[in-house]
């Protein structure tokens, strides 16, 4: 089964083959304290303090809410605002200066046999030590984990699709660490005592799928699937349709049909809080684009961007857009003084980057009502929130859109609409 709608931009996997490296640790990280969906978390450090790797620097406020962790050992020297890469203003934010030494903390192997424990238990792990989807919606994982009583999950997916342009990093974890993701997914499937798992991964990634099929071969309650490449492939609501052939209804979450979704990066980093104690400190991302030195790369949380640019040798005077994340669902960036988040999966430069100063009429062609996943007409929508008819724009489900660009970029009369229904949405919840 298929979902309806979909495009199929260039695919631009430039970094593909290109190992996992890392840089060398920067002097100053920035971590904010809204690195996830919900309330940001509530420092528990002071201007002065010395903090060691993997130390808890910041508590959950609530429960839509994550830890925070430091991913180097040094000196809290301010807590202020800095640009956030999502908010796209500035946010408060924890600045550690390292020294050098990355000093860390004894971390836990209590939960190595995780068999041997409760879900609860598993989960407060997994909310004490931060991890977060790792797939760009940031939403703390602990809560997934956490289904009502009468949400009986029977399905756990491992998202492996990585279906936006250019991003590679999904790609290269699930070759690079292939078993860490399986038995995450093992680890998830206790705590939910889910009847089966499904890693999906799309035909462009055939060495990723190889190798997965291999861990996978003796493992009777979890088998992997091969999908055709499709552009939105990757959100939830549409791999759920394709692989399971169930519809999420409007408004409503997987768990209403029965599936939790994780990203494959997520898994991995259940595995390491589980199995071997490390709170998410780092994440992989690709950088690429218009630059010499491409790759994916193993990055502390809160390195700065002007200190990826440095080591790099980036020379940004020729770069006219800078997105953190992919080019149809990312935010472009204002300022190298952004530090990167959990949530970014990528860093892309571009030179020749053509940006529409004005727009034209919507000529009726429907071309954006024959690409939305969602089924939506965002056609009318572009046009009710055109002329701010907000009582309208409400018939047309605005919040059901999942903001993947696929109208934007076929719109012959380079439309915003994409941009006008996030305007709407932040109108309509005041």
């Amino acid at each position: 089964m298929n979902f309806s709608g979909g495009i199929h931009p260039k695919e631009n996997k430039i970094t593909q083959h290109y190992r996992i490296g890392i840089l060398q640790i920067p002097q100053f990280v920035y971590l904010h304290l809204s690195q996830h969906t919900g309330k940001p978390s509530i420092p528990i450090v002071k201007t002065g303090d010395y903090v060691l790797r993997g130390q808890k620097i910041a508590q959950p406020d609530g429960l839509v809410s994550a830890s925070l962790h430091s991913p180097v050992s040094g000196k809290v020297v301010e807590i202020k605002e800095v640009l956030h890469p999502v908010l796209c203003k500035k946010f408060p934010a924890i600045v550690i200066e390292s020294d050098g030494h990355n000093k860390t903390i004894d971390f836990s192997t209590k939960y190595k046999e995780y068999f041997r424990f409760s879900a609860e238990e598993l989960v407060n792990r997994i909310k004490d030590l931060g991890i977060v989807g790792l797939g760009g919606a940031m939403f703390p994982s602990h809560v997934k984990l956490s289904p009502p009583r009468d949400k009986i999950i029977d399905y756990v997916i491992a998202n492996g699709c990585e279906c936006e342009p250019y991003l590679t990093c999904d790609d290269r974890v699930m070759q690079e660490n292939s078993l860490e993701l399986v038995e995450g997914l093992r680890i998830v499937m206790h705590i939910l005592n889910a009847l089966k798992g499904i890693i999906v991964v799309e035909d462009n990634k055939m060495q990723a799928y190889q190798k997965l099929k291999e861990k996978v071969s003796t493992i009777p309650n979890i088998e992997i699937k091969l999908v055709k490449t499709k552009y939105p492939q990757g959100a939830e609501k549409q791999l759920i349709k394709k692989v399971l052939n169930k519809e999420v209804p409007s408004g409503g979450l997987p768990m209403d049909v029965g599936v939790v979704l994780h990203n494959v990066a997520t898994f991995v980093a259940i595995y390491n809080a589980i199995v071997k104690g490390i709170p998410l400190i780092e994440r992989v991302l690709t950088i690429s684009g218009d630059i010499d030195r491409k790759g994916n790369f193993l990055l502390p949380i809160g390195m700065m961007l002007k200190d990826i640019v440095k080591m790099l040798n980036i020379d940004v005077n020729n770069i006219k857009k800078i997105i953190f994340g992919g080019p149809m669902m990312g935010i472009a960036q204002e300022s190298l003084e952004t530090p990167i988040i959990k949530g970014t999966s990528g860093i892309l430069f571009f030179s020749d980057y053509k940006i529409e100063q004005e727009y034209n009429q919507c000529i009726r062609c429907a071309k954006c009502v024959e690409v939305c996943p969602m089924k939506l007409m965002p056609n009318f929508l572009s046009l009710y929130i055109e002329y701010k008819k907000w009582d309208k724009v409400n018939i047309y489900s605005p919040f059901d859109c999942i903001e993947c660009g696929c109208c934007s970029y076929v719109c012959v009369a380079k439309r915003p609409i994409v941009a006008q229904i996030k305007y709407a949405k932040s109108i309509i919840k005041k």
